[in-house]
């Protein structure tokens, strides 16, 4: 793996500083009847993970337990073979792929003598450094410091000292207490501040009651962001990166319809994904729960495609999700040469969809499909106006399609096609009686 660099000019000469990435040793676990997808496939996504957090992955180990050591986690005789191989790369962290204990964590420093990092910490960092903005910074700030107050023995041991003296709360307080006590005075003015965001949100939201909002909802890295450009020519971050999109964008496709088709990119999920920060990103992954129609995106191309779909769906049941409106569509088959597996997956999933947003294969069908999921959930209406209601006319148009007109002496017929809560609007707006 290359070495990160920068660059500086300085008086016409250009001078570049290589910057050698952290050495990292990566560990799996086989837990008999915790794990959701194989180990082979999990530890080549920490793997993925590290990278992104640029780090430079130097090996990996893994056993298979029966149960997990309270005190260091992983065996005594796979924790010597694992010492042996920090000192042998030269480590300078080590990186679990499952959640550890504040007190397995500190043990396992200890005893290794470098830094130890479990999935939940690294995927918190990677998030911290991809969130843009004023919500998502909020969200990974609350979430990272409900992660680090549990483990402030470990951060902060060196500080327990006593301290005393005007403005503290008690005579004698330790360091770790100070520390403690600022650290949730800080997560209460986040959560404070995200149910502030939050509520900003829904003020907005109100304005998109008359859309119909489809949603991409998928494993990460999957290729969202590029279905959302292709889409939309949104020009959405699309990187082959995990969690390279962290913020729910929305964008509009331009239809000929009365009511916009909203379509909004979601954050990726992800095995194991920390609790906290599933809680934090709450109004983030409400965008899921609040669409019409959820495009469910699956890189076909991936080794364990069927693995990353079955971790999705738990996650959209487990966000109360699993019962909207769905299409399935297969991503990246143009990085298929074995034509068998995508006649495989067709045969497995009947009704979806195989695209390619490099190529730009199957995104007109997807677009025909959207339609007709769009045209679904609308009714007819026979609608009956005099001449004097037909100067509401542009009010209609707006609020419905108007499939066919009468006209006769008294007035017109309208053959009407809407969304039922369009039909209450124009109830009131032509005062007739509710149905």
């Amino acid at each position: 793996m290359e070495d990160e660099s920068s660059t500086k000019k300085k008086s016409g000469t250009t001078f570049t500083t290589k910057f050698a990435l952290p050495k990292v040793l990566l560990v799996g676990t086989e837990i008999h009847g915790t794990n959701s997808l194989s180990l082979t496939a999990s530890l080549s996504e920490l793997e993925g993970l590290a990278k992104t957090a640029d780090y430079d992955p130097q090996a990996q180990m893994t056993q298979k337990l029966s149960r997990i050591h309270p005190g260091h986690f992983l065996g005594k005789g796979k924790l010597d073979e694992l010492k042996i191989a920090v000192e042998h790369h030269e480590i300078e962290a080590v990186i679990f792929d499952d959640a550890l204990s504040p007190t397995q964590n500190r043990n396992l420093e200890k005893i290794l003598s470098c830094r130890v990092l479990d999935r939940p910490a690294l995927i918190l960092e990677i998030f911290s450094r991809h969130a843009r903005t004023r919500t998502a910074k909020t969200q990974v700030e609350l979430a990272k410091l409900k992660y680090e107050l549990p483990r402030l023995s470990k951060m902060w041991s060196h500080l327990s000292r006593q301290r005393g003296g005007i403005g503290m709360r008690d005579v004698g307080e330790t360091q770790i207490q100070l520390d403690r006590r600022l650290i949730r005075s800080r997560i209460t003015k986040l959560e404070r501040k995200l149910k502030q965001l939050e509520t900003e949100k829904k003020t907005q939201n109100k304005r998109r009651e008359e859309t119909y909002t489809v949603a991409l909802v998928g494993y990460t890295n999957v290729g969202k962001s590029s279905l959302m450009n292709r889409l939309t020519s949104a020009g959405a971050l699309a990187e082959n990166k995990l969690f390279a999109t962290l913020d729910a964008t929305v964008r509009k496709i331009r239809h000929n319809y009365p009511y916009p088709i909203l379509l909004v990119d979601t954050v990726g999920l992800i095995d194991k994904l920390p609790h906290d920060l599933v809680a934090s990103f709450k109004s983030t992954l409400d965008e899921v729960r609040g669409a019409d129609l959820l495009l469910k995106v699956v890189d076909l191309s991936h080794e364990h495609y069927r693995e990353q779909m079955q971790v999705a769906d738990s996650l959209l049941t487990e966000l109360e999700a699993d019962s909207i409106p769905s299409i399935l569509i297969f991503n990246k088959v143009d990085a298929i040469d074995d034509l068998d597996i995508i006649r495989e997956a067709e045969a497995r999933y009947p009704g979806a969809l195989c695209v390619s947003c490099k190529t730009g294969e199957g995104i007109e069908r997807l677009k025909s499909e959207i339609d007709i999921c769009y045209a679904r959930e609308m009714i007819s209406w026979r609608l009956e106006l005099n001449y004097a209601q037909m100067k509401s006319m542009p009010e209609i148009r707006k609020r419905c399609i108007v499939v066919e007109e009468e006209y006769g002496p008294e007035g017109a017929i309208l053959h009407l096609k809407l969304f039922p809560h369009s039909q209450n609007q124009l109830r009131e707006l032509l005062h007739l009686e509710p149905a």
